[in-house]
């Protein structure tokens, strides 16, 4: 296979109610492409945010006194009001030292501070949660994409998230519609004829991490067009990647 990374560019800043499909499919316009059959189209979570409404104002919240706890606990004072925002998107806190949060999610994500960002939300009194079903914002793009250009694609909405054992963040696929989360190879054969038994691969936080490139925080390029990748056209979830509790150590 030979991959295309198409970046759109020229997308505007998103606002609550905007029609984020429109938007996107303007901008696709403007760069002189469009949805074919086999495109996955990648959308950052934040302006998936931005459109459902997903934002808070930190001045209209009230922080308990374990938040409050919890902010003087940090190095930097972080802001109590927004340590409350996340305790609120927490259904269980996983590590906790030092104000420093990693908790599980309602959808189940393990991640540091619920996913309740600061970066690029409009201004200094506003943070962006997460989608409350991502896997449905990818779908209803991906029907809309289906109307407008008659083609057969994926779409799949990312987030940046640390990962155990490793430095760095990557951009993972929170939610997906139109294709696995998971290349299932078990049953194949490697190079010297031995039977693959536990390859599964995550190819929607592959395609997630290989878009993200394009996807730069400071670029306002919250969208990109994956071209050329392989896959069977299917329904889809980001859930399925969330590994089970049982074999789960972080959770």
């Amino acid at each position: 296979m030979t991959l295309s990374i198409l970046p759109i560019a020229g997308v505007p800043m998103v606002e609550p109610e905007d029609d984020l499909a429109q938007l996107l499919f303007a901008a696709l316009d403007r760069n002189t492409l469009a949805c074919t059959d086999g495109d996955i189209l990648v959308i950052c979570q934040k302006v998936v945010s931005k459109a459902e409404g997903r934002l808070v104002d930190i001045r209209t919240i009230t922080p308990s006194a374990f938040a409050q706890q919890l902010s003087a606990a940090t190095a930097e004072g972080k802001d109590a009001r927004i340590i409350e925002i996340i305790l609120r998107e927490t259904t269980r806190i996983v590590r906790m030292d030092s104000g420093h949060l990693i908790v599980e999610t309602g959808r189940g994500w393990v991640c540091a501070n619920a996913g309740v960002d600061e970066s690029n939300s409009g201004d200094a009194n506003t943070v962006v949660l997460l989608p409350t079903d991502p896997d449905a914002s990818a779908r209803q793009i991906m029907q809309a994409a289906r109307a407008r250009y008659g083609a057969t694609i994926a779409v799949i909405v990312t987030d940046t998230f640390g990962r155990p054992w490793r430095q760095g963040l990557v951009d993972f696929a929170l939610g997906l519609a139109g294709m696995s989360a998971m290349l299932d190879l078990r049953g194949s054969n490697d190079l010297d004829g031995r039977t693959l038994k536990h390859t599964i691969a995550a190819q929607a936080d592959a395609l997630a991490a290989a878009a993200g490139l394009v996807m730069r925080k400071g670029a306002a390029i919250p969208a990109a067009l994956v071209r050329g990748y392989e896959f069977t056209p299917g329904e889809g979830s980001g859930a399925e990647l969330i590994r089970e509790k049982q074999f789960d150590l972080f959770r």
